[in-house]
């Protein structure tokens, strides 16, 4: 037996000798890695696996330890922004204009809604009721039963940005529910008070989860009267949020302003938003106030505008317009030696407060039905024939040019022919042109010199001094040189007035016809353009800012209605300061031509004679108009359909300054469809200078000359005011 073990022994020695086992690898390696080198190579991913779990954490706790602390803080605390107090406005004479008032939001916190459905339909039943808004839109309770007799306008507020039908109130809490429970949500804004008492005291006591946000809205003190000029306030688009917010801007709350000075000086109104740290929980609800910076007001912007004049303006434009059965009209009166607008008045118009409360949509529709256009600036954005008020641009352009002087006469026999330029001597193809104390009287005015035109308004005169008349080989401006003085009067081109929406209006030119029409311009255009008519356009503002040329002496300023703006504190960071668009290269002599023709037109043998102003001893000058026009509620009541010799419908014009011999108020009144300007308009600017140069004089007492202020929520703009005039027979321009 040993000698078997021995042999045994002997082999193994053998074997390894042979190298087939080494007696060191039993000892240095398990026996399973011997047996399965896929295991050995799964130990290793795993070793790699944790060693790059280890450089990650690494990396976390230590690289990127801080950047993720601070992030983790963020979703735990909330930057939330402080709306600042808007500035406020007042008139010259630091009279409050618009104020800023506590508005009334209604508010649901999903979380703090009772946990019992049932109770929670009550609840929101209940609030559907007080609000006259659907409780479900989606799931059949839109119907009547289920809110107020009340349509839903929008939860917007403001029916260009909030389509109806809105969500209902289910839906507004269960889109945020699971979010942010805790995070109040607004489902109706500007509310009345009385309502809004009424949902404070019932969610107090019987319906937990809605409550009443206090937010700033704007109170507009004298309402209609000055909402042109003013603007209004409203809701963020929802396509500029984002924008809006990079400002500061908290979007749920914040309003922005929509027209007149509201929207120009929105920045300057704006202040500088707070800020307020707070602490949030995961579920939105806040746990503290870690922070906060106070904001500050915006700033206070005073206006040029003479709010008793305004007022009286008003007044006498709304009277002339009822004369005559007009819906549309404008006058503007304006400081021609420094461009201050006085008064602004636009009709119709529109209160706007009532976008500073929940908006009656079928008040707003029908505003925006109204085929006169409520929200438009008339005063700045019509654009219509000037008629006869256009003379005095002919009149100075061909003083200026030597096509006429002082003492240059030009006969007006009613009606001129302009030859056919294909049969020149066919009288009968010849286009007659008329002056309209030949349509109303059938004769002409004989031989003028330049003020005598002016004065009588003869259409003749200036036919011939803008275009010419080859039968007494008399040459005229010509339309390039008409032209250009248009331009230099202003007109053709924005003023630059500081409230947007002005229109530019249209000085036709050969290059614009044929652009437009494809079509050649004749004599007869230039005809045409000399009186005002033919594709001529103004506004009320530019024509007069062209009369103030003429008062001051050849300086074209930009109108402002902002006189200066000052911080919250009383400051004055924008002072006043007249601006001058261009000084008109025009003598002085050919000034006091125009100037005298302007002032004989109001005397009593001149078109404007209705304007008088002798019983107080003011020497006023100016200029009557009536304009022909054909627009689309002409033609849609077939008024444009006229016979030979007839006359289109016509609007009404007249502006004057005052005193003649050193004006220091210009005025101007458009009405629309409104017949001869002399009969119309005049009376009524008669009326507004009046008003101006008794105050001056002392001639009014207390109660005449300050207007009235707001009393208990009511915004009176009528005052005692002059008596009307009695428009005398018609007959003149």
């Amino acid at each position: 037996m040993s000698r078997r073990l021995g042999l045994r022994r002997t082999g193994l020695g053998d074997r390894r000798r042979e190298g087939r086992e080494s007696p060191d690898d039993g000892a240095s390696r398990p026996s399973w890695f011997v047996k399965s080198p896929r295991v050995a190579l799964l130990g290793w991913v795993i070793l790699l696996v944790l060693g790059l779990y280890t450089i990650r954490l690494w990396q976390l706790q230590f690289l990127e330890g801080g950047s993720w602390l601070a992030r983790a803080e963020e979703q735990q605390s909330r930057l939330l922004t402080i709306s600042p107090p808007r500035g406020v406005i007042y008139d010259r004479d630091g009279d409050i204009l618009v104020r800023n008032v506590p508005g009334y939001n209604v508010t649901i916190t999903p979380g703090e809604l009772p946990d019992d459905p049932e109770r929670e339909r009550e609840i929101l039943m209940r609030l559907a009721q007080l609000l006259d808004i659907p409780y479900s839109t989606t799931e059949g309770f839109d119907q009547p039963e289920y809110r107020g007799e009340i349509s839903a306008i929008g939860r917007e507020g403001f029916p260009p940005y909030g389509e109806a039908p809105s969500p209902g109130l289910l839906e507004m809490v269960d889109k945020v529910r699971w979010l942010e429970p805790y995070a109040p949500i607004v489902v109706d804004e500007n509310i009345e008070r009385d309502l809004a008492l009424l949902i404070a005291q019932e969610g107090s006591v019987t319906m937990p989860g809605i409550g009443i946000e206090i937010v700033s809205r704007r109170r507009y003190v004298y309402g209609a009267l000055t909402s042109q000029v003013l603007g209004f306030l409203g809701p963020i688009p929802p396509d500029s949020v984002e924008t809006y917010e990079q400002k500061g801007y908290n979007a749920s709350v914040d309003r922005i302003g929509y027209a007149g000075v509201e929207a120009q000086f929105e920045e300057e109104f704006r202040g500088v938003p707070g800020r307020q740290l707070v602490e949030k929980d995961v579920l939105g609800q806040q746990l503290a106030v870690l922070s906060e910076t106070a904001p500050i007001p915006g700033d206070n912007v005073y206006l040029t505008l003479d709010m008793r004049l305004q007022a009286v303006a008003e007044e006498a434009l709304r009277q002339g317009m009822v004369k005559v059965g007009s819906e549309r009209g404008a006058l503007v009166v304006l400081d021609p030696r420094d461009g201050q607008v006085l008064a602004l008045v636009s009709l119709p118009t529109y209160d706007n407060n009532m976008f500073s409360k929940r908006l009656d949509e079928e008040a707003y529709q029908a505003l925006l039905d109204n085929p006169h256009f409520p929200f438009l600036n008339h005063a700045i954005a019509d654009q219509v024939p000037p008629g006869s008020i256009f003379k005095i641009i002919p009149a100075a352009a061909g003083l200026q040019e030597g096509v006429i002087n002082r003492y240059t006469t030009l006969n007006c026999p009613g009606r001129i022919l302009l030859p056919n330029k294909f049969a020149p001597d066919d009288a009968s193809l010849a286009q007659p042109f008329y002056c309209w104390i030949q349509l109303q009287y059938g004769h002409g005015h004989g031989p003028l010199n330049v003020v005598d035109a002016l004065a009588q308004s003869c259409d003749i005169f200036f036919y011939q001094v803008g275009g010419g008349l080859k039968e007494i080989e008399f040459e005229g401006l010509g339309v390039d040189r008409l032209a250009a003085y248009a331009t230099e009067f202003g007109l053709g081109n924005p003023t630059g007035i500081d409230i947007p929406g002005e229109a530019g209006g249209l000085v036709p030119t050969p290059l614009w016809k044929r652009q437009v029409y494809q079509e050649t311009w004749t004599t007869g255009n230039t005809y045409n353009v000399s009186i005002g008519q033919g594709d001529v356009l103004v506004t009320p503002l530019q024509m007069v800012n062209a009369l103030a040329v003429v008062a001051n002496g050849g300086v074209l300023y930009k109108p402002q209605v902002v006189h200066h703006i000052e911080d919250a504190d009383g400051n004055t960071i924008r002072p006043f300061t007249p601006v001058v668009s261009h000084t008109l290269q025009i003598d002085q002599a050919v000034w006091q031509i125009v100037r005298e023709g302007l002032d004989l037109a109001v005397s009593e043998t001149g078109t404007g004679n209705r304007a008088l102003l002798d019983e107080i001893g003011i020497n006023l000058a100016g200029k009557t108009g009536t304009a022909e026009y054909c627009d689309n509620i002409a033609l849609e009541a077939g008024r444009c359909d006229i016979a030979a010799h007839e006359t289109l419908p016509t609007h009404a014009w007249f502006m004057a300054y005052g005193p003649a011999e050193a004006p220091e108020i210009a005025a101007i009144a458009w009405i629309y469809d409104g017949g001869e300007g002399s009969v119309t308009a005049a009376p009524v600017i008669k009326e507004v200078l009046d008003f101006y140069f008794r105050r001056e004089l002392g001639l009014l007492g207390v109660a005449e000359a300050a207007p009235e202020g707001e009393q208990d929520g009511q915004v009176p703009v009528n005052g005692a005011l002059p008596a009307p005039v009695e428009p005398a027979p018609a007959g003149q321009p």
